[in-house]
């Protein structure tokens, strides 16, 4: 169940978060945006709504996927780690237990995220202005026609490894932010839940996910931002030769200050996407509960 859960859960959060996504990763890897605003102007002056749900679908998809797989395999690992620890499955975890679990968590997710990463970035990024914004005779036609064909010319033009372009700062960035991620979370919710009761109610719920995410995402930006910059590094640019290369190109050309490009957007962004991660996991995992206990 912790897998479907999370699945619903990962899903509607994209829906939600998607178009503040896509100002993010345009200012974090483009110069010309003078901040949020300007972006998201001149996001819908050339491309309209639709502009800023570029690769939406398939990122839906994806998410849904790496949110199920994420959250059940946090579970897993926690039962496994209380077993060897504890001797028991349903010993409560200490905080290190969580933070681990998290953290191994955050590494699978990688695996499958990559490439629908890389995907989306690079449509979110392609520029295909919107035809009243342009002249009758302009016949530009984009890059990419879609997430999928996407994925297809990286592999032709960049090889397999395109595809998991700026893998070391994703994984860098995931696995301290998903240790960081449950482990606020499940603090936030012990704190607030009265004594007494075994479950934290909605309200405390929607406050420790949206908690959780502002400070997962707050610590996270700096490797958000490089992981965006090396994933939108296209075939014959080849501007950065790894993680290190690329920190160092972007504190040498803007500053220190590049490192936290989107930081208020991410926090801004990840607390009511984060509220609807969590109230869904536990919605559909108390649901179920309730449907077989009365079976």
């Amino acid at each position: 169940m912790d897998f479907i859960a999370g699945a619903i859960g990962g899903g509607l959060s994209t829906a939600v978060g998607y178009p503040l996504d896509t100002v993010k990763v345009r200012i974090q890897t483009e110069r010309h945006y003078k901040g949020i605003w300007h972006c998201i102007q001149e996001t819908y002056r050339t491309e309209k709504v639709l502009g800023f749900y570029k690769g939406v679908s398939a990122s839906v998809f994806s998410v849904s996927l790496i949110s199920s797989v994420s959250f059940g395999t946090y579970r897993n690992f926690l039962c496994n780690i209380c077993k060897l620890r504890y001797g028991t499955a349903d010993a409560e975890p200490s905080k290190l237990d969580v933070s681990l679990a998290g953290g191994a968590a955050g590494a699978v997710r990688v695996v499958l995220m990559a490439p629908s990463e890389v995907a989306k970035v690079r449509m979110q990024t392609q520029r295909n202005p919107h035809p009243s914004a342009t002249s009758p005779k302009s016949n530009s036609k984009p890059k990419y026609r879609g997430s999928l064909h996407c994925l297809k010319v990286i592999t032709k033009e960049e090889g397999f490894g395109g595809l998991y372009k700026g893998c070391s700062a994703l994984l860098c960035r995931d696995c301290s932010s998903s240790a960081i991620y449950f482990l606020t979370y499940s603090t936030l919710c012990d704190w607030l839940t009265p004594t007494g009761r075994n479950k934290p109610g909605f309200l405390v719920v929607l406050l420790s996910g949206g908690f959780a995410g502002v400070l997962a995402w707050g610590l996270a930006t700096p490797m958000d931002v490089l992981k965006s910059r090396m994933q939108v590094d296209e075939s014959g640019q080849h501007k950065y030769r790894g993680l290190i290369h690329c920190a160092r190109q972007s504190v040498r050309e803007e500053g220190v200050k590049v490192l936290f490009k989107g930081l208020g957007l991410n926090c801004i962004r990840a607390f009511p996407v984060n509220m609807v991660v969590f109230v869904t996991y536990e919605a559909v995992l108390r649901f179920t509960d309730h449907f077989t206990n009365k079976k």
